[in-house]
């Protein structure tokens, strides 16, 4: 918990050093625009199989899937608060680990990329346990690892899955000071240059729990918003209010209430506020 306390005060200036200074030097232009179009030529494609999305349940990409119309509710309720806020980048995580985060994360990804008037760029920021690319059935070689601890140009390290409008920037390696890389001046760089370069882009960042280390905390300052996964029946709800506390000056859009057997009655969404706590099922 120390090392929690300490990440808090260093979010803290994080948070007002952001806020009242945005510039940066930008890594250099690939020359290509991840952001329009939906051909690319710069950026390697991974075909992905119909019964490979739904082994590893990505059902948003799924026609056919039954709750696939839960998580386009999800998609429309995070994306309104966006819009209202001014707001392009969420980021994903839980309490504990377990809460099904990262596949939250890939799902609402995939069904913002739905929209036709945006693009997505989800972006695998646990460093400790780098995963996003396995769903999608894809071992790549070059991981944002290798780009913040050395000279990769960042178009080799993204792919494009078999989802029209959705480029993914993996993890690969894990990395065992990852709260430090994740405040590092080269990912703050390249975090302000994937929010700000296309107008029409949205991020979704796939960060580790937060109780579990001070990862999420540490790069808080940087995401506009949070969306915080609670698996039903498992995560405790002192858990929850820690993690609630934790993050209490970030923006929270809502909380995603996974693997429940009954629908809940409704959000109660409080954009821009962490007073309320909207729950989805």
């Amino acid at each position: 918990m120390e090392r929690i306390r300490k990440a808090l005060e260093r979010a803290g200036q994080d948070r007002q050093l952001s806020g009242a200074d945005t510039r940066f030097n930008p890594p250099p232009h690939t020359g290509t625009d991840l952001s329009t179009g939906v051909r690319y030529t710069m950026t390697r494609m991974v075909e992905v199989s119909e019964q490979h999305l739904r082994d590893n349940r990505i059902i948003t990409a799924l026609p056919d899937h039954k709750f696939r119309d839960s998580y386009r509710m999800l998609r429309t309720r995070v994306l309104q608060t966006m819009r209202n806020n001014g707001w392009t980048s969420v980021a994903v995580t839980g309490p504990a680990t377990g809460c099904g985060k990262t596949l939250t994360a890939i799902n609402l990804a995939i069904s913002l990329a739905m929209e036709v008037t945006h693009t997505v760029l989800l972006v695998d920021l646990d460093l400790r346990r780098p995963t996003i690319h396995k769903y999608f059935g894809d071992e790549p070689e070059l991981g944002l690892s290798d780009y913040l601890q050395g000279d990769i140009p960042l178009h080799k390290i993204l792919f494009c899955p078999s989802v029209e409008r959705l480029v993914v920037l993996p993890g690969r390696n894990a990395v065992v000071n990852s709260a430090e890389m994740l405040r590092s001046p080269r990912m703050v760089a390249l975090v302000n240059e994937l929010k700000t370069r296309y107008p029409d882009r949205l991020v979704v960042f796939d960060l580790p729990p937060i109780l579990a280390a001070d990862d999420a905390l540490a790069f808080s300052p940087y995401t506009d918003c949070f969306l915080m996964v609670a698996e039903s029946g498992t995560t405790r709800k002192e858990d929850l209010e820690k993690a609630y506390q934790i993050l209490k000056s970030t923006p929270l859009v809502g909380t995603v209430l996974n693997k429940s057997e009954a629908p809940s009655s409704g959000y109660g969404y409080g954009p821009g506020t962490n007073k309320k706590k909207g729950f989805f099922s």
